[in-house]
């Protein structure tokens, strides 16, 4: 008879089997809506944090955006203010160059001046004399000098003022070159996103970098190189205003001074025309004199030697009658009008030597007074010459130099001159 196999192992009740059944469902939907709560959770928190970090990057974005403006702004006043400096420091180059080329061309004027002063050094006699020329000459080469230092003063301060604008360039220059680097690493991270390759985790992001600064104090930072660079800018300003005004008046004052200088050449040399044509008129009216003395001595000599011979002639007759014999020797009318004759021509002769001996030292006297005249004539004829040379060198003050020609030789100083028979007299009689 066949026997019934049975699975070994422990066998549960129905209501085993129904308690564990009613156990797996129960748990099962335990765990369904534990796992829906969860689930709802997790959508909840997937949409905030998605919100969020959307809301995050676009706060963070448009702040970046903001940034980038305001750094932007401040480039652009600042490359403003680069251009303006860069401009204000060539117009000061250029008139620092002016002033130069200034102070240059006052050694022209001076060197005339001194030159001027120089040739009338060779004045000789009495026309060595502090005359008003002499006078402006000094008074033009203080004007120079004067002239001078300040066109100096002003180039040593537009020098300093182009060092102060270099330093303010250069502290403008080196905050417009990190503002620069500033926008393109700013642009760089507005221009990232998640899909960009070069993303990733770095150290410690959140660090703050050493040197940081405060909005505050970057912004004052920039503020206070704009605010020096216009102080500069407006001290350029003022000194070229000032370079411009000193030029103008400095070569105002020296052209007074040339005029004033030219016009009392002028007038010392009509002076010394005057005196001139005096002095030749005197030497002229002199010489006539002289010539007259001299041919009125001849005739007094000739009178003279007349009386001397009428003199023997009547002391020949007077010692002659002397050897009438006996009553013959008496004293008649012939003997009384030969002795009258003898005393009238012994005062007569004595008169004549008088005359000529009165004669000869006014002769003399003319002669030494003619050599005076002559010296002088000389003396005012050599400071003449020198004041025309003087005149034909301050031509060069007015003349371009490729067009003044020298009207003398202003190194020749003497003159020669050939000495007439009669200055041979007077230098003989002096």
């Amino acid at each position: 008879m066949a026997t019934l196999s049975m699975k070994p192992g422990q066998r549960f009740t129905l209501p085993d089997w129904h308690t564990s059944f009613d156990l797996i469902s129960t748990n099962a939907q335990r765990q369904r809506s534990a796992s829906h709560q969860i689930r709802q959770e997790a959508r909840i928190l997937r949409n905030e944090t998605n919100n969020q970090t959307k809301w995050d990057e676009h706060d963070n974005r448009t702040r970046l955006n903001e940034r980038i403006d305001c750094v932007n702004r401040w480039k652009e006043d600042l490359d403003k203010c680069l251009t303006d400096i860069d401009t204000e420091i060539n117009a000061l180059t250029q008139m620092k160059e002016a002033a130069e080329r200034a102070l240059q061309a006052k050694n022209l004027p001076l060197d005339v001046a001194i030159e001027c002063l120089t040739l009338r050094e060779s004045r000789r006699g009495i026309e060595v004399v502090r005359d008003p020329a002499e006078e402006e000459l000094h008074k033009e080469v203080e004007v120079i000098d004067t002239a001078k230092k300040d066109l100096q003063q002003k180039i040593d301060e537009a020098f300093e003022q182009l060092c102060l604008l270099q330093e303010a360039r250069q502290q403008l220059n080196m905050d417009h070159r990190g503002k620069m680097e500033a926008l393109e690493i700013d642009r760089t991270c507005t221009s990232l996103s998640v899909n960009s390759p070069n993303i990733s985790y770095k150290v410690n992001p959140t660090r703050v970098p050493i040197g940081s600064l405060t909005p505050e104090q970057w912004d004052q930072y920039s503020q206070y190189n704009k605010d020096r660079a216009e102080a500069e800018l407006k001290a350029a300003a003022d000194l070229r205003e000032a370079m411009a005004l000193t030029i103008a008046q400095t070569d105002n004052e020296l052209e007074a001074q040339r005029v004033a200088s030219e016009f009392a050449f002028r007038k010392r040399i009509h002076d010394l025309e005057r005196a001139l044509d005096e002095l030749r008129w005197q030497e002229k009216n002199t010489l006539e004199e002289i010539a007259e003395m001299e041919e009125d001595i001849r005739r007094l000599e000739e009178d003279l030697r007349r009386k001397v011979a009428n003199l023997k002639l009547a002391h020949t007759r007077l010692e002659t009658r002397t050897y009438r014999p006996n009553m013959e020797l008496c004293r008649d009318q012939a003997q009384h009008g030969l002795t009258d004759e003898v005393h009238q021509l012994e005062g007569t002769i004595a008169a004549l030597k008088q005359k000529l001996a009165q004669s000869q030292d006014a002769l003399d006297a003319l002669y030494k007074h003619l050599y005076r005249i002559q010296t002088d004539i000389g003396f005012k004829m050599n400071s003449l010459m020198l004041d025309n040379k003087c005149m034909d060198s301050r031509r060069k003050l007015t003349v371009p130099a490729e067009k003044f020609v020298p009207e003398v030789d202003t190194f020749n100083r003497t003159t020669n001159r050939t000495l007439s028979p009669l200055k041979s007299r007077q230098l003989e009689l002096s």
